[in-house]
């Protein structure tokens, strides 16, 4: 079964992460077949916006922690900053910057790496059930890759998120910007997929440069310049893992599944 689907309708490219039986979450060929459905959907000159969703009761669980591309065996600082460096950074900065508008639909648990998806689309509509949380400080590591957390949410309930490792709700997430709109679970694709036929009404170079101004806008405050030196940080995490007794996925993964599980 395809792990990404993809298709256009009335001008709107839709992606859908498709591993619903493990709640969507994110080997590193998934991550391969996303960017290839994102550079798909941006060289495509019949597709005015893209949207990202995804099947199943969540959104996504994060990274697959049982993905067998992170074998014990090849384990080094160096290999993991690479990977790391390709798959969740690069891919999420080359997202972001995709000149067309674009959706993120969330319903249900958004965890760690799945914040990654989401933050780099222009606008997120969430259900109502829909939970965002980055628990990673449970495995020794100051948060995810891409750290969206203080542009997305303010310094303050950044901090709060990271510290307690808790989720926020659509609601809460709403109310400080990081989401666009709330609407019921039910509603959730058709709330979507209206808001993208509106979107994609406009004219297209207007859009591309709306886009560009707001995002060059946020990279003069120092937006890019953050999420690079942050991505730095979050490596001395795996470092002091390894030095400490190995990769942190394999040496607190269980308690972490447990935290998660009791939100």
């Amino acid at each position: 079964m395809d792990q990404i689907l993809y298709e256009v309708s009335d001008r709107v490219a839709v992606i859908t992460l498709n591993r619903p039986e493990v709640a969507n979450a994110q080997t590193m060929e998934l991550l391969d077949d996303l960017d290839a459905a994102w550079t798909r959907a941006a060289s495509d000159d019949q597709v005015r916006v893209i949207v990202l969703r995804a099947n199943g009761r969540h959104f996504s669980s994060g990274h697959d922690l049982k993905d067998r591309g992170w074998s014990p065996e090849k384990i080094t600082l160096e290999w993991i900053y690479q990977a790391e460096a390709r798959r969740y950074l690069e891919y999420s900065l080359r997202w972001r910057n995709v000149p067309k508008p674009s959706i993120a639909a969330v319903q249900g648990k958004c965890i760690a790496g799945g914040l990654l998806l989401c933050w780099p689309c222009d606008l997120i509509v969430a259900a109502d059930n829909a939970q965002f949380s980055d628990p990673v400080v449970h495995m020794g590591i100051g948060g995810v890759e891409y750290h969206g957390h203080t542009w997305e949410l303010g310094a303050r309930k950044a901090k709060e998120i990271l510290f307690t490792g808790r989720a926020i709700t659509a609601e809460e997430a709403e109310k400080v910007g990081m989401v666009n709109r709330v609407v019921p679970l039910d509603g959730l694709d058709a709330a979507t997929m209206e808001l993208a036929g509106q979107i994609a009404q406009m004219h297209p170079f207007a859009l591309r440069q709306a886009k560009r101004a707001v995002n060059q806008t946020l990279d003069v405050q120092g937006f890019y310049a953050a999420i690079q030196s942050v991505f730095d940080i979050h490596q001395t995490g795996h470092g002091n893992a390894l030095s400490d007794g190995g990769y942190p996925v394999l040496v607190r993964l269980e308690g972490m599944k447990e935290r998660i599980k009791a939100q």
